[in-house]
């Protein structure tokens, strides 16, 4: 009983922020970021989402690699939305939330995060099997593909939903985080660690493409006629693979050593005055990714452009149809308008007879 009564369920937001740490905003600063920040997110959110219309409407997309690709431009679309509801509710609106309301905030951006870092990892894993067998596709099944992608989601929503479900220091303020000031300093152990555990099994999964295919690539270059058609796609691979890791250990790496800090308890660590831009940083590889996977594949690119273009059609079909449908002028509702020309009526006669 007296367990329940140490517990703080009921408080406010700022109790904990007392407690752990202040993270006050200048009014000044916030606005920027709130601004700078909305038109970011409007990048992600736009940019992924045409990664999702292109692989549903072009079939030459309907491959194992290209659903992974729109799931995890999904997670990326999701990292937008989360970010945005994130810069919304900070600052002094934040120390009036809710601890249900910050388990949202955080559990939105949790899964949103953990759900791309999971996306590159399978994708990871579905290029391992294609450049292993020399070829542009996997042969996992539709059905496969699909519990691979339910698989994500649930990992992501469980690691998002852990702290609400018991992992958190509402009962033990002792153990609560700088960085999230009611999750607990074991539970950032927990999450950092893991995510590294996941980052040093692309970055092996990736080393091991990348020697087999600079092996593969020397033995067709000794024993073939130099066929650029058979060199290309392995130099183009090599190429997407060191993007992808150096834009990842940029984005993630730095974010995931500070939470295990402040998970560590280091007192000399100043973990607040980093939080923000590593926090930025991480949310960048949603905006990066759909340029690293759509851009670099042409026929992706193209699709995204067709797709615009016909956006663009239809703006100015309805702009036209608007302007079409303009009321008649007022000498025409008097009814006193000429009769048309003979010009006019000759043009008619004409169309008529044809």
């Amino acid at each position: 009983m007296l367990f329940n009564q140490s517990c703080h369920y009921n408080q406010v937001m700022g109790f904990f922020y007392n407690n752990s740490g202040d993270d006050k905003w200048d009014k000044g600063q916030l606005i920027l970021v709130q601004v700078v920040g909305s038109l970011f997110c409007c990048f992600i959110l736009v940019s992924n989402a045409m990664v999702i219309a292109a692989v549903i409407t072009n079939k030459r997309f309907h491959y194992p690699f290209y659903y992974l690709l729109a799931n995890l431009a999904a997670s990326d679309f999701l990292a937008g939305i989360a970010y945005v509801y994130l810069m919304f509710n900070t600052g002094e609106v934040s120390r009036q939330l809710t601890v249900k309301g910050y388990f949202i905030r955080q559990g939105l951006l949790d899964v949103s995060l953990s759900a791309s870092l999971a996306n590159l990892l399978v994708i990871a894993l579905e290029r391992n099997i294609s450049v292993m067998n020399w070829k542009v596709h996997s042969n996992l099944t539709k059905r496969r593909v699909i519990l691979l992608i339910v698989l994500v989601w649930a990992i992501s929503i469980l690691m998002g939903a852990v702290p609400s479900m018991g992992w958190n220091c509402l009962c033990n303020l002792s153990v609560c985080s700088q960085l999230a000031p009611i999750f607990s300093r074991s539970y950032l152990i927990f999450w950092s660690a893991s995510n590294l555990v996941v980052f040093l099994v692309m970055v092996a999964i990736y080393m091991r493409i990348y020697t087999y295919v600079k092996r593969k690539t020397a033995v067709l270059t000794a024993h073939t006629s130099g066929s650029i058609s058979r060199k290309r796609t392995p130099i183009k691979l090599i190429k997407t693979v060191m993007v992808v890791l150096g834009v990842f250990v940029i984005c993630w790496t730095p974010g995931l050593v500070v939470l295990l800090l402040d998970g560590l308890d280091c007192k000399s660590c100043n973990v607040m005055k980093l939080k923000r831009p590593l926090l930025l940083l991480a949310v960048l590889n949603s905006g990066i990714n759909p340029c690293i996977y759509s851009y670099k594949d042409e026929e992706m690119w193209t699709t995204i452009k067709n797709l615009l273009r016909c956006i663009g059609n239809g703006t100015r079909r309805q702009r036209s149809t608007k302007a079409n449908a303009r009321p008649l002028s007022s000498v025409q509702d008097t009814g006193n308008s000429q009769p048309p020309s003979e010009e006019i009526k000759n043009d008619d006669q004409g169309m008529l007879k044809t």
